[in-house]
């Protein structure tokens, strides 16, 4: 059978590629001719020609966020996640054969548009939890661009022979600090646009196009303590609240009866100029000040409890680093990125280098690497109780652990779900948990042993107390999943 398919997750980054890998390698076991187009961060690769979709029997969508698939009406196709992929190819596979749908040529209504059981241009699953994962795809590359300001930081810490920070600050007087000190702003402004880029596009992924203007000004206001007249902005809470408004909002104009003349002008002028006005509303006299003044209570709250409660720096990186270890880049891996990050946007922006609050985002860079590097250990350690082909997925998710992608893991936690989750929960949860208690603060690298070298470690013998705590958490993960696993089952030779 002839077969097209398309992958793509939220972040755009590794579970649209395994999902792409599982269905070819799928489709060669059971003598399917697949062709899979992916849609990732970095935009469509292998796309599907006009010839290639005339000739398909039937149309695989893997997704989790929305794609358009006005280009596959009049064939039989079947939604799925990009997990369900990765999990079990072949018994998609299988399902997508007996349960696709056909999309009628009449039917070319755009994203919402049902047709049986398959809803055009949305994945199968939560739709609060596809909207969102939305916002984060478009979100990480402009993230990723704080990666400016953790390098221009090396050039701003004074610290003593213990590397405990005892100066910062930028010497504007030589050629270097003066570069450095505007590279720092750059990566300011790209932490700033995060926020409301985030929001334009869960806004986006809820009313298409003529949401983003007004989801993006509305969290942008929510977040200026100068326009709310307040000591922080509302964060990503006042941005996703402001995206599901503006998202909803637009698509009840959007269903209006507005004259014809005026049709034309809707998506580019009427309907962004209408939601702009009524989100600026709502958050100037609406949600503004009380999601501002909560936020502030919270960071002032943490950083009582950090500073004047030893134990409970352990408890709050150990429940961090748990909820990251816990899905493999999943909802709550992401929720509780987001949730550190802002902590660490809004108290550098409102306390400055030195009274930001980073012990959250240090144990999200402790935590996420566990999984895969604590799989890739424990094939090593325990090497008999692993086949070739999952000593050969162990090292890559060891490559993928060493750059932060904890997706690494998710073939192994496909195959033994309860156990990879707790030895992941337990190994991910201590690394966080010992950042928190030997106070060490991380400014801005990469989430990953190799990416901590970018951000400055403030703690005696910097960047090795970091790995000793990534360690640590690594090979708990390992020792558990090995100890876990029982022999396996195979007339292949054992892996030497």
């Amino acid at each position: 059978m002839k077969i097209v398919a398309i992958t793509s997750c939220a972040a755009g980054i590794s579970h649209t590629f395994m999902a792409e890998e599982a269905l070819l390698a799928a489709g060669k076991a059971s003598q399917h001719n697949i062709r899979v187009e992916t849609q990732g961060n970095i935009g469509v690769q292998t796309p599907l020609t006009a010839d290639e979709i005339a000739q398909a029997e039937l149309v695989i969508i893997a997704t989790d966020v929305y794609v358009d698939t006005h280009r596959f009406v009049g064939k039989r196709i079947y939604q799925v996640s990009t997990n369900a992929v990765i999990s079990n190819a072949a018994n998609v596979i299988e399902q997508a054969t007996v349960n696709a749908q056909l999309l009628p040529d009449e039917i070319v209504q755009g994203k919402g548009t049902t047709v049986g059981s398959v809803t055009l241009g949305t994945a199968s699953h939560n739709s609060f939890f596809r909207h969102t994962m939305n916002g984060v795809g478009y979100m990480i590359p402009m993230a990723t661009c704080g990666l400016l300001l953790a390098l221009a930081n090396i050039f701003a810490f004074h610290s003593d022979a213990q590397g405990h920070l005892v100066k910062w600050g930028f010497d504007n007087s030589t050629a270097m600090g003066y570069f450095m000190s505007h590279l720092f702003q750059v990566g300011k402004v790209g932490f700033t646009l995060m926020i409301p880029l985030f929001a334009g596009f869960v806004a986006c992924s809820i009313a298409d196009r003529p949401a983003i203007a007004p989801a993006m000004i509305g969290a942008y206001l929510a977040n200026d303590p100068s326009f709310l007249g307040t000591k922080t902005g509302g964060s990503f809470l006042a941005a996703l609240l402001i995206a599901f408004i503006v998202g909803y909002f637009v698509l009840y104009l959007k269903k209006l009866p507005w004259p014809k003349f005026i049709q034309p002008s809707l998506p580019i002028l009427i309907i962004p100029v209408i939601s702009t006005f009524f989100i600026f509303i709502f958050v100037l006299y609406g949600i503004g000040k009380p999601i501002s003044l909560a936020m502030d209570a919270m960071y002032h709250g943490l950083n009582v409890l950090v500073t004047q409660h030893k134990g409970s720096s352990f408890l709050i990186g150990a429940v961090i680093g748990g909820m990251i270890g816990f899905d493999f880049g999943g909802p709550i891996n992401k929720t509780a990125y987001l949730f550190s990050t802002a902590i660490y946007i809004d108290t550098l922006g409102q306390y400055g280098v030195q009274g930001a609050n980073l012990l959250p985002f240090t144990a999200v860079q402790a935590a996420i690497s566990i999984a895969p590097l604590g799989v890739f250990v424990a094939s090593r350690l325990f090497k008999h109780k692993f086949t070739t082909d999952e000593h050969n997925a162990a090292n890559a998710a060891c490559a993928m652990g060493l750059v932060g992608v904890s997706e690494g893991a998710i073939p192994f936690a496909a195959a033994n779900p309860l156990q990879l989750i707790v030895a992941s929960v337990c190994g991910s949860a201590l690394a966080g948990g010992l950042v928190g208690l030997w106070g060490i603060k991380n400014f801005g690298g990469l989430g990953s042993p190799l990416g901590t070298i970018i951000g400055y470690v403030q703690q005696p013998w910097p960047i090795i107390s970091w790995l000793l705590c990534t360690g640590a958490g690594i090979l708990v993960t390992a020792l558990i999943i090995g100890l876990w696993r029982q022999q396996p089952v195979t007339t292949e030779a054992p892996h030497v």
